[in-house]
């Protein structure tokens, strides 16, 4: 575990003058008294690391390197020690003084590889390994962590070119394995948090760029994270400030740059969009909102947002079609953005298209159960069911406001238009689908007409019960509404179909 102690040459003390009187000889500490001492504390620190006190075994390693400071295998010990602490950097000077002062220390040049492996630095660690397995070919564990540093160094690679790709979840796998080497690497965490914001899941994002600021709060990189997460979250101005406080740890920080002048250049426009639609200029809103979607793709939620208010602004302008696309494309992006489903739910039922309405607002009141979604689902499910069945004011030709006496003469022009009498010469298919449609118009003034039925069947209610559908006459209707015998004659024969009708 430790290196093997090596007994430094006598150091020859100088005599010094001194305006006070001198130290009785005696008081003069030798160069064998040192190392006595050193080699006390030696023996203290190495029984304070095997009870895994290893705050207390670097002090007494740092005395005895006081004592001491040319002996390799202190600096040896206490670099141990260190890197139990996970104080990598520390534990690589050490390292490296250690072998400075013994090239031939093969511990020392084990710990210095094991550090810049935890650090990530594969390409050091590498040489290192390389230097004990000159000196020791049968190292198992240099031989090992000489793999591992080559597996580090794979993954390394892959992740750049995954960045290139933006495969940001590969660079996220690679980085998850590269950590396993090198632990202490802020470089690969970085990467990582950066991949996992670009991805979306910003508390993973945040939590590895808070681990490094409390270790660091000057590292510009992961200032950068930290508004990076904010960014993609919609909270601009915030964001905005950790931008800043990394270029001020870092000029010439291109990333905090680029995303800083994004969101600055995202605020401003999508305000200016929201004060154009805010002054019924909906031309110009919807303008706005477009070529603040061309600024960062990046930004998921933002953007997400930016199609739901183009959205709002289209349907201002009946561009209903292009606004549902609109509120599709800010699902995609965000799929618990509540407030996208409603407004494409409300262009479905403007579109009369119910069974897609009735499926957005399922999926509103299932996440947020109001009074007020439940409203709106019942409202749509109504009009599914209605759409489901006749639409008698489709079969008149009128609107649903439409008046009795409207209702009365669309009923008159349809009525004669269908009449099977007037098809009598034509195909048998012909004639059966005249008929069908002579029963229907029957069927809808009969409704329409009604005050009652009317409004039971406005509000969804069904009717054919009521109505003895089973034993429906057209012609009784026809008959009724033109009057009796003076005024026509209506007569049909067994065969079904086959009418005559005659004004007098």
């Amino acid at each position: 575990m430790f290196g093997v102690f090596f007994r430094p040459e006598k150091i020859n003390m100088a005599a010094v003058e001194c305006d006070l009187p001198g130290e009785p000889e005696s008081m003069i500490t030798e160069p064998e008294d040192l190392e006595r001492e050193a080699e006390t504390f030696k023996e203290k620190g190495n029984a304070f690391y095997v009870k895994k006190d290893y705050s207390e075994a670097f002090n007494y390693y740092t005395k005895a390197i006081d004592a001491s400071p040319k002996n390799a295998s202190y600096y040896g010990n206490r670099a141990a020690t260190l890197m139990m602490l996970s104080r990598f950097r520390e534990a690589l000077e050490d390292s490296q003084q250690a072998v400075r002062l013994d090239e031939c220390f093969t511990k020392g040049h084990l710990r210095e590889g094991k550090c810049h492996l935890s650090l990530g630095n594969a390409m050091a660690a590498s040489r290192c390994f390389q230097k004990v397995l000159e000196l020791d070919p049968t190292n198992t564990q240099a031989l090992q962590e000489h793999k591992n540093a080559a597996a580090l160094l794979e993954y390394e690679k892959m992740a750049e070119f995954g960045f290139e790709k933006r495969d940001f979840r590969k660079v996220v796998f690679c980085m998850d394995r590269a950590l396993e080497f090198a632990g202490a690497c802020h470089k690969f965490k970085i990467m990582k948090a950066e991949c996992l914001a670009l991805l979306g899941r910003y508390p993973e994002a945040q939590s590895v760029a808070s681990d490094i600021l409390r270790m660091d709060s000057t590292n510009a990189d992961a200032l950068y994270v930290r508004g990076l997460c904010l960014y993609y979250e919609d909270c601009i101005e915030k964001a905005v400030q950790f931008f800043i406080q990394a270029l001020r740890m870092a000029p010439d920080h291109e990333k905090a740059r680029l995303a800083c002048r994004n969101a600055k250049a995202l605020k401003a426009k999508k305000e200016e969009g929201n004060n154009a639609f805010k002054d019924r200029d909906y031309d110009a809103a919807y303008q706005l909102y477009s070529e603040a979607l061309t600024i960062d793709p990046n930004n998921i939620k933002t953007n997400a947002k930016l199609y739901c208010n183009r959205a709002t602004a289209g349907v201002k302008l009946n561009k209903r079609e292009q606004a549902i696309e609109d509120c599709s494309s800010a699902i995609k992006l965000d799929e618990s953005y509540i407030k996208a489903y409603l407004r494409r739910a409300q262009c479905y039922m403007d579109m009369e298209q119910y069974e897609e309405a009735v499926r957005d607002y399922e999926k509103v009141y299932h996440t947020e159960k109001t009074k007020e979604h439940k409203t709106l689902l019942k409202t749509a499910q109504l009009e599914l069911k209605k759409s489901k069945r006749k639409d008698y004011y489709k079969v008149l030709g009128v609107n649903k406001a439409a008046t009795e006496d409207e209702i009365k003469k669309a009923y008159r022009k349809r009525a004669l238009m269908h009449h099977p009498d007037r098809h009598s010469g034509a195909s048998a298919e012909v004639q059966k689908e005249e008929e069908k449609k002579f029963k229907e118009v029957g069927e809808a003034f009969t409704v329409l007409s009604d005050p009652k039925k009317k409004s039971r069947y406005d509000s969804g209610q069904d009717l054919e019960d009521d109505m003895g559908m089973g034993d429906f006459d057209a012609n009784n209707i026809f008959k009724a509404f033109f009057g009796g015998p003076q005024n026509f004659s209506f007569e049909s024969n067994s065969a079904p179909g086959n009418f005559f009708f005659q004004f007098g």
